[in-house]
């Protein structure tokens, strides 16, 4: 391989965790404006849904007895205790990138740098005097860092891993995500799912695209149908394993070091993708797209492990 394998995984989780971090800010302030809704507030645990959709609710649960708001909002982003707060991931990120700093554009540094900083200086109370334009300069740090580095990093290895790690992080979120809802309106009214998928579209800045393809059909299979396979939307599933893959596939590696591993990763990677690719929308209701998260998934974690192998030789370091 043209570059150390601690290093490809130190790139791979740099775009990891920034994805992450803008994810966390994302949906953390749509559940606050959520909560003005009659149907939200008649919901107990609130903030359990939040912990839920995040898949931590067994970390939460080792340090509180209760869901209330300010251990919710300092446990998911401040607590550098918590491996997948806010503050963690950017603080990760940085890590990783001081020990990479020889071989990227210093405004990436400097970047990520600032934005460690300024979450250290951060307390639950700031959050809570302004939740929205907290999380709104959370959103615009993690655009500067992906703007940085779409315009002005070479196309090379270290490229692709960062974005390999940005575009698998995206799937495996929005999978998630969709499955938090889908298990918390088990048996509900209709109109439960709907509210709160459309929550989601709007935590990923997609309801107006939604609308240019769903104008006269707004129902919870359509928005779970545009997150899941559409094609041009850059937070579906189905985009992001389409981008994963065409990264993937550029890797340069040496010679000799071209195995199966990498070959193996690019036909798990284009398996999913063409299941996404022929999926029908029968599949986005009642049971059967709960089949179809949990595949999902599946798949996602599987082919993360099976990256570790090919790339990093080193399984379960800096997740």
């Amino acid at each position: 391989m043209t570059m150390l394998n601690r290093n490809a995984e130190a790139l791979f989780w740099i775009g990891r965790y920034i994805e992450r971090a803008e994810n966390h800010a994302r949906l953390i302030d749509v559940h606050y404006h959520i909560q003005q809704e009659e149907d939200f507030q008649s919901e107990g645990h609130k903030w359990s849904r939040l912990i839920d959709a995040l898949g931590v609710r067994n970390e939460y649960l080792k340090q509180f007895e209760s869901f209330a708001e300010q251990d919710v909002l300092s446990f998911i982003t401040l607590d550098l205790g918590n491996a997948n707060s806010l503050f963690s991931c950017v603080h990760q990120a940085r890590n990783n990138l001081r020990t990479l700093r020889q071989h990227l554009p210093s405004e990436l540094w400097d970047i990520v740098n600032g934005f460690n900083l300024w979450l250290g200086e951060q307390s639950v109370a700031d959050i809570m005097s302004g939740p929205h334009p907290f999380y709104q300069q959370v959103k615009e740090r993690a655009a500067m860092f992906l703007g940085a580095e779409q315009s002005v990093m070479l196309r090379g290895n270290e490229w692709h891993f960062i974005e390999s790690g940005r575009f698998l992080e995206r799937a495996e979120n929005t999978t998630r995500i969709l499955q938090a809802v889908t298990v918390s309106c088990k048996d509900k009214e209709n109109s439960t799912i709907y509210t709160q998928l459309q929550a989601v579209l709007k935590s990923v800045s997609g309801y107006q695209a939604f609308r240019r393809y769903y104008a006269d059909d707004m129902s919870a299979e359509c928005i779970l149908e545009f997150m899941i396979v559409n094609a041009r939307f850059p937070r579906s599933v189905r985009f992001s394993f389409h981008k994963l893959e065409e990264h993937l596939a550029r890797l340069e590696l040496d010679s000799s070091e071209k195995g199966s591993g990498h070959e193996k990763v690019i036909r798990q990677a284009g398996k999913i993708k063409a299941e996404l690719d022929y999926m029908e929308k029968e599949e986005m209701s009642g049971d059967l797209v709960d089949d179809v998260l949990h595949s999902l998934m599946l798949s996602c974690q599987r082919l993360g492990k099976t990256m570790e192998g090919a790339f990093f030789r080193r399984e379960g370091a800096y997740v």
